[in-house]
């Protein structure tokens, strides 16, 4: 595998795992509250949750991985594997978090994997 599919690869990873991890702490933290001195504290309690920091770092590292991608190909070549993130997060959001992976929904994962690899060809 060379390089720049290894920076692609990393960066939907990356995307994935942010994806995820974001849904799962917003779950766990609850509706935001209405009162404003709440909401900050909500906020707060959020930037400090080591999770969420993790999605931070790895939003800046998947930006990271993405600028060594677009070293190695023209963003027309990088930029239709992003949508890879599309696949595994509608996949691992029925698994993780029990959401409908409707039939509509699969089909369009299809269109765009589809589209991937017609828009890959050179």
């Amino acid at each position: 595998m060379q390089a720049g599919h290894v920076y692609v690869l990393s960066t939907v990873v990356l995307t994935v795992y942010g994806q995820l991890i974001f849904k799962w702490r917003i779950d766990e933290a609850g509706p935001i509250p209405i009162g404003n001195s709440e909401r900050v504290e909500y906020v707060a309690r959020l930037a400090v949750n080591p999770w969420m920091v993790s999605v931070i770092v790895a939003t800046l590292a998947a930006s990271l991985t993405y600028g060594a991608a677009l070293t190695q190909f023209d963003l027309s070549d990088a930029y239709p594997f992003m949508a890879l993130s599309f696949v595994f997060v509608l996949l691992l959001s029925g698994w993780f978090f029990n959401e409908s992976v409707t039939t509509l929904k699969v089909i369009g994962v299809v269109l765009i994997v589809a589209g991937i690899a017609i828009g890959s060809q050179s």
